[in-house]
């Protein structure tokens, strides 16, 4: 039964806590005292949102607007199409929520390979897995014990529209099994299902500040637009996907032939249905948020919060990082990320460091919570091994010459 809490506990915290949020709103005074409450945002299979690379991942978060990798797919696809290098790899593991539990981990591979200069295709695989538990029945009798585990699989094709600007269309397939098999409240539980699309679009253009030269880049991206998820048959019971729309921008200063320094901002917004507060139910006192089609859902999430706009302001997340780079072979990186505290309050500082050597390439990114409270995700580390390959064929060609 113990570790039935302790997985419970870090299921919650993945979800940004929907509990805590529904028992903090309530009747109130008017749209004033509703923007002091919780009113967390909620979705499923929230593991879509993780952040899955070191690079990224010490710059806090940042990634829509920075040079292409091998993780690009995740952050921005449009971007593979200006890869200098022919074809990459990538491979991060994250320990999660590491302050509570030791067997919840997020395994990333990803990779890409140029047709030639004007497109690129991509792949991905994410793995997400919270580890081993017992489940019990109300009485704490023992009924099983499982590995819940979660899983995208993500195809992606990117093409220069001209030699500045790109664009990026992902297609994805989510598969959630958190408690299949069981029954809850003589319902069966079942594996959850999705299919969904990113689409993304980007540039980079040189522009004249120094001797050597620098770069100003720009994203945006609408990811996980997908169908609902649900983990019963009950068509009515079904959760929207992370669907996230993402703007970024980028500028890299090369000071000179050795060393460059890039600084990068996003805003992101989740376009999903805020929950309504007890204030502004129906009559029939039924939560109407869930049962918006897809594309209503997004439209209306620009408006529909029950503070106004006020809170809809809240909604934004957003995050800054800074990378610098001696050489093309070492990099120091560091960042922050912010979000409300009534929309789940995440806020971080993250540091990180890069080598690369040849084809070979490791980053590690550390974070840092900013909150005076201890954190789950305090001391949250990802470690990425990437491999660049570049002009495959004419080295080939050269070594049998």
């Amino acid at each position: 039964m113990l570790r039935n809490l302790v997985w419970a506990a870090a299921a919650l915290l993945i979800t940004l806590a929907p509990i805590q949020s529904k028992a903090q709103t309530g009747p109130t005074g008017g749209i004033e005292d509703d923007l002091n409450l919780v009113n967390t945002i909620n979705t499923a299979v929230p593991f879509l949102r993780i952040t899955p690379d070191g690079r990224s991942g010490g710059m806090g978060d940042v990634g829509i607007a920075i040079s292409p990798d091998a993780n690009a797919i995740y952050w921005n696809p449009a971007k593979l199409a200006f890869a200098e290098n022919e074809m990459g790899l990538s491979l991060t593991y994250t320990p999660w929520l590491s302050q509570l539990v030791d067997d919840i981990y997020l395994a990333y591979l990803s990779g890409y390979k140029k047709l030639d200069d004007l497109n690129a295709l991509a792949f991905s695989l994410r793995y997400f897995s919270l580890g081993q538990i017992i489940f019990t029945d109300i009485s704490g009798v023992e009924t099983g014990q499982g590995r819940p585990n979660e899983f995208a699989v993500d195809f992606g094709y990117s093409r220069k529209l001209s030699e500045t600007i790109g664009t990026g269309v992902n297609l994805k397939y989510v598969f959630s099994n958190l408690a299949s098999g069981q029954v809850v409240n003589g319902v069966d539980i079942q594996p959850g299902m999705a299919f969904a699309a990113d689409l993304s679009f980007y540039g980079e253009h040189d522009v004249e500040v120094g001797d050597a030269g620098s770069i100003v880049r720009w994203g945006a991206v609408i990811t996980n637009i997908g169908t609902k998820v649900s983990y019963t048959d009950n068509a009515e019971n079904r959760d929207f996907l992370p669907t996230n729309l993402g703007l970024g921008a980028g500028f890299t200063y090369n000071v000179d032939d050795y060393n460059s320094l890039t600084i990068a901002g996003e805003i992101n917004k989740l376009l999903v249905p805020t929950p309504s507060t007890i204030d502004s139910l129906p009559e029939n006192g039924i939560l109407d948020y869930k049962e918006q089609s897809i594309v209503s859902g997004m439209i209306n999430s620009f408006g529909d919060a029950p503070g106004g706009f006020s809170e809809e302001l809240r909604e934004l997340m957003y995050s800054i990082g800074l990378e610098y780079w001696y050489n093309n072979q070492f990099a120091v990186r560091a960042g922050y990320f912010n979000e409300h505290s009534t929309k789940g309050g995440r806020k971080y500082f993250t540091v990180g460091l890069g080598l690369r050597y040849n084809v070979f390439g490791l980053d590690f990114s550390y974070l840092v919570p900013s909150s005076n409270q201890r954190n789950p995700l305090d001391n949250t580390l990802r470690f990425t091994l990437s491999f660049d390959f570049n002009d495959i064929k004419g080295k080939q060609a050269a070594e049998e010459g």
